[in-house]
């Protein structure tokens, strides 16, 4: 299934949407246009791949979605609400109740412990709840290991802790980089299937970039980045 361009639908029935999205960097050269004018909307319980080779955006695009880097021109909107040009304190905020983010590595503290970590969203906020945080370990299979460090854990493992933590929060949206590049495939395939499965299950729409082609072919749309531009893939 193909989803509809931000341009034809209301940004404001989208988890996340952006037009027009473009990126350049200054060289010595003159600027370099990373992205050139990218336009994509989501859905609650969607998944969207973004594949594309290693150096042709896609990194850049899902660190401008999740407001971690300014877009040269474009909009971007959360659930209606545009964030491109948000103070920075606001823009914060707001990532923490409605983005989860998943990257290659899985960034866990690793003198906290497994439940810790997936609560941490909410110790950050002062309201950690260890029930959400159990619930979520349970349903990716690792009730057993609440207590343990993360360095007692496997690398698919640590990468589920990831996983849970991204869905914490509840958001409208989970944006993943690569979050499988440091697995074995067995791992990567499981971890894949795993965020997928529980972001449907939560409403959270998911856009994740990769270079795997054979991860997604259960996808509800699939884009590539080519000359800077989204393209149906």
């Amino acid at each position: 299934m193909t989803l509809p361009q931000a341009a034809e639908t209301s940004a404001s029935s989208a988890a996340l949407s952006c037009s027009g999205l473009t990126r350049t960097f200054a060289t010595p050269t003159g600027g370099l246009d990373i992205l050139r004018g990218v336009n994509l909307s989501t859905y609650s319980a969607q998944v969207v791949a973004i594949l594309g080779p290693s150096g042709s955006g896609k990194s850049t695009l899902l660190h401008l979605l999740g407001g971690l880097d300014r877009p040269s021109a474009g909009e971007i909107y959360w659930g209606g609400r545009r964030i491109d040009a948000l103070p920075q304190r606001v823009l914060a905020r707001e990532r923490a109740t409605r983005l989860g983010l998943v990257f290659q590595q899985h960034y866990l503290l690793e003198d906290l412990s497994v439940l810790e970590n997936v609560t941490l969203p909410g110790r950050i906020r002062g309201r950690p709840d260890a029930a959400r945080g159990e619930e979520l370990l349970a349903r990716v299979g690792l009730s057993k290991r609440a207590t343990f460090l993360p360095k007692r854990l496997s690398g698919g493992e640590r990468q589920r802790v990831a996983v849970a933590r991204s869905l914490y929060s509840r958001p409208q949206v989970v944006l993943a980089d690569e979050p499988t590049g440091s697995l074995d495939r067995s791992s990567a395939v499981g971890v894949y299937a795993l965020l997928a499965q529980l972001a449907r299950e939560e409403g959270s729409a998911v856009v994740m970039v990769t270079h795997d082609e054979g991860l997604v072919g259960d996808v509800d749309a699939r884009y590539a980045l080519s000359g800077g531009v989204l393209v149906p893939a």
